[in-house]
């Protein structure tokens, strides 16, 4: 069966980021040889020729995890995902719930942040009402939206708040309100990504430094990874499944000088699974990239034609999520198998901390 990898041990869960970044062993898969080759991803460099393009995911991941307590006094973890808009001084968040609750629930927080539960949507996700604009709450109460394979004792501390807010963002993930690269245009008002872009987490200032000195352009586009990313599928037939809409942004310059470079016969490198769905979902059928922003339900799967990107920067992704899937399409699924495989026979670091692929 397709979704049929190898279980990961849980001890090569990365459970904590490598202190610096392009540390992170590098798995090579080139697809013409079906070829793995093992190296480091400070390494990368070395693989991208001059006037090809890197392409990178610019959003930034902002604290979208508070835990509070039911009106009985149990415990209740929210995810907020989406803010709906504002009813006088109330702010309207659709949001996860872990454990659930009923439709008029009520949920306390600290500093006197309140939200009651309005309405659960039949894709899981519930429409939450908070007793002020969260804004300022997040700065304080926030925590990064770790995924729930990562465990540590130390949860919810300063120390982990900290250790996540620095490694659990791209060194260039773009302020809020910073202009998009090659726009006019200031980012959304409200918080984006609730998660990170995993695959660049491995880059240093440094390495992306050299790339650029090889003669590498270097361009970023915008999608807000949101539920519909980690969403895992629901139906054992794959292709049934429904993404679910995120926002994406590319700019006229960034389209221009991808198609500038496709022209010349220069190859384009995606960053991650997000890179490659925004601009899968931006091209024509002439191979162009067409700039414009909306929201993408993109779901690639094998079979799926590739028409924007020829290498992809990744990491190893969770069986029975959309990510690996893509993967899949993209490196052909007996290989990536049999490259997963080798992973765990060499001991990589798997998932958002892990180590990274790319594949050619």
């Amino acid at each position: 069966m397709l979704l049929d990898f190898p279980e990961i041990p849980q001890e090569l869960i990365a459970q904590e980021p490598l202190k610096k970044r392009d540390d992170a062993r590098l798995m090579v898969l080139n697809r013409r040889e079906e070829s793995i080759h093992h190296n480091y991803f400070h390494q990368l460099d070395q693989y991208i020729g001059p006037g090809d393009v890197l392409v990178l995911n610019d959003a930034r991941v902002f604290p979208a995890r508070l835990r509070g307590k039911k009106s009985t006094g149990g415990r209740v973890t929210v995810l907020l995902l989406k803010r709906f808009g504002k009813s006088g001084a109330a702010d309207r968040w659709l949001a996860l719930l872990t454990p659930s609750l009923r439709i008029g629930a009520d949920i306390h927080f600290e500093g006197e942040l309140s939200a009651v539960v309005e309405n659960k949507i039949e894709t899981g996700e519930y429409v939450l009402l908070f007793s002020r604009p969260v804004d300022d709450d997040l700065k304080i109460l926030g925590e990064m939206p770790l995924p729930p394979y990562i465990h540590r004792e130390n949860a919810g501390t300063t120390a982990a708040r900290e250790l996540d807010a620095l490694y659990y963002q791209t060194v260039y993930a773009r302020e809020e309100d910073a202009p998009a690269e090659g726009t006019d245009l200031t980012g959304p008002k409200a918080p984006g990504a609730v998660a990170a872009p995993t695959a660049g987490l491995h880059f240093t200032e440094e390495l992306l430094g050299r790339i650029k000195a090889n003669g590498v352009r270097v361009v970023t586009i915008s999608l807000k990874v949101g539920w519909g990313t980690f969403r895992p599928l629901q139906d054992p037939d794959y292709r049934r499944h429904r993404m679910l809409p995120e926002e994406y942004s590319v700019s006229g310059q960034a389209a221009h000088i991808i198609n500038e470079a496709r022209r010349r016969g220069k190859r384009i490198w995606a960053v991650g699974t997000t890179t490659v769905r925004t601009l899968e979902s931006v091209v024509d059928e002439d191979g162009l990239v067409r700039p414009g922003s909306g929201e993408s339900d993109l779901y690639v799967y094998p079979g799926h034609r590739f028409r924007a990107v020829d290498a992809m920067v990744t990491n190893f992704h969770l069986p029975g999520y959309t990510p690996l899937l893509m993967t899949a399409a993209f490196a052909g699924a007996e290989f990536l198998r049999r490259a997963y495989e080798t992973a765990v026979q060499e001991r990589y670091r798997f998932f958002s901390y892990g180590d990274g692929m790319v594949i050619l």
